[in-house]
């Protein structure tokens, strides 16, 4: 099975060398299987659309805009 490595800052790493129960080589693999995983359904659901990249941003920015706007009204 091929290794890869992953960096990370010395505060991080402490803070994982206090759970030496925890298999961080797996943690880190499932968390790239399910990105994986993710991103090939994105691909699956855009394969055919006719959006651009531009059209994509503008309408993922509408939406924080909205989940921002609804949190500050909940918050009030």
């Amino acid at each position: 099975m091929p290794s890869i490595t992953v960096n990370v800052d010395d505060e991080l790493k402490d803070r994982m060398e206090r759970h030496p129960e925890i298999n961080w080589s797996e943690v880190t693999r499932q968390a790239i299987q399910e990105k994986i995983e993710t991103l090939e359904v994105m691909d699956e659901l855009t394969s055919e659309s006719e959006l651009t990249e531009s059209d994509v941003t503008e309408i993922a920015d509408r939406i924080n805009k909205r989940g921002r706007e609804r949190v500050e009204e909940q918050s009030d």
